[in-house]
């Protein structure tokens, strides 16, 4: 029984281990930005990027807000904001989305988490939901008192596990009119049973070794973190989901940032295994977009919230044919296709 248990435990950490990359350190784009057609300067006439940073509860938060091309601060533009994946930066896919949309009109702004990226906060990398939660309704207070920004016209959009956090966001804050998910991700119910539920069998170790980092941190001892193992591609091409294969070449090969690391604090565990983006989807009386792609092998948690969100009337499930989850993030022709189905979605809900 306990080598069975042994075999589950490493299979578990597996699934959420940290591909630490070799790759890209310095970054060509003065912004920092690493996807395809991202902005390398300001040019009159087109979207614009403003680096700004805020505080949020004491704690600094780097952020970027794009600004349409006809921008004018005396007139009234819709916002959205952009939650980023776990372990992301706003530099990567979240930069992506936020720019297109800024291309179709709104002001959209996307931060680094608090205690991740760039942003400040110590211990590094503390992954909280209260926090995670936090920090999108702080980007909802920075942008609406943006010039040029309509309070009553903002939207919210999530992608993978920001996309769970603005799920659970959007069911208190009734300042978002209109709510989008893209390849969401419950990162509760993966940290607590495992990818697909391979780790069931864990779940009490894993809570002991989370108990024991927090006793560590409170008695002044070191900072015991998750995720933390170094991989090569060999080994990242073993893996049995789509998911973490293609996570780690789209983070540490093809979009690599520094600031971009899948490792967290081990005490947040006492939080994240206890999280379900799926509760309490009734509160959500928004209009509701949930988009995945149909290959994705992360469909199934986007599949169970959707069907749980039976506050409101309105509500759409949008499968991108042929994508897999981490293509929705890059993928020209998969981007395009949830950017028409963004764009038709806010327009009708926002403008």
């Amino acid at each position: 029984m306990k080598r069975v248990i042994r075999i589950y435990f490493f299979l578990f950490m597996l699934m959420t281990t940290n591909f630490i990359s070799s790759g890209q350190s310095r970054l060509n784009n003065p912004f920092g930005l690493v996807y395809q057609d991202a902005i390398t300067e300001n040019v009159p006439g087109e979207v614009h990027i403003h680096t700004v940073t805020y505080k949020l509860n004491g704690i600094d938060i780097s952020a970027n807000i794009y600004t349409p091309a006809n921008y004018d601060p005396s007139q009234n533009f819709p916002a959205v904001v952009v939650a980023h994946p776990n372990g992301g930066v706003k530099e990567q896919v979240a930069g992506l989305y936020a720019q297109r949309l800024a291309e179709s009109g709104y002001i959209t702004i996307v931060a680094d988490a608090s205690y991740q990226g760039a942003s400040g906060g110590a211990p590094r990398n503390v992954d909280r939901p209260a926090n995670r939660i936090e920090d999108i309704r702080g980007m909802a207070d920075f942008i609406t008192q943006y010039a040029g920004v309509d309070a009553d016209h903002l939207g919210l959009l999530g992608v993978c596990g920001g996309g769970g956090y603005s799920l659970k966001a959007a069911q208190t804050d009734k300042r978002f009119k209109a709510v989008a998910t893209l390849s969401m991700f419950n990162s509760g119910e993966v940290r607590r049973n495992g990818f697909m539920n391979s780790g069931l069998a864990t779940i009490h170790d894993r809570l002991k070794e989370a108990t024991e980092a927090r006793a560590s941190e409170a008695a002044g001892g070191e900072i015991r973190y998750a995720a933390d193992a170094e991989w090569t591609d060999e080994m990242a091409d073993n893996l049995p989901f789509d998911l973490y294969r293609e996570g780690h070449y789209y983070y540490h090969r093809s979009h690599a940032h520094p600031n971009s690391t899948f490792r967290y604090t081990m005490s947040s565990l006492l939080d994240l295994m206890a999280f379900d983006a799926a509760t309490n989807m009734d509160l959500i009386n928004q209009p509701l977009l949930m988009m995945a792609g149909s290959k994705a092998d992360t469909y199934y948690m986007t599949d169970r919230a959707f069907h749980l969100a039976t506050g409101t009337n309105e509500k759409e499930l949008f499968l991108i044919p042929g994508a897999t989850h981490i293509q929705t993030y890059y993928v020209p022709e998969y981007v395009a296709q949830a950017m028409n189905k963004l764009n038709e979605f806010f327009g009708k809900h926002l403008k």
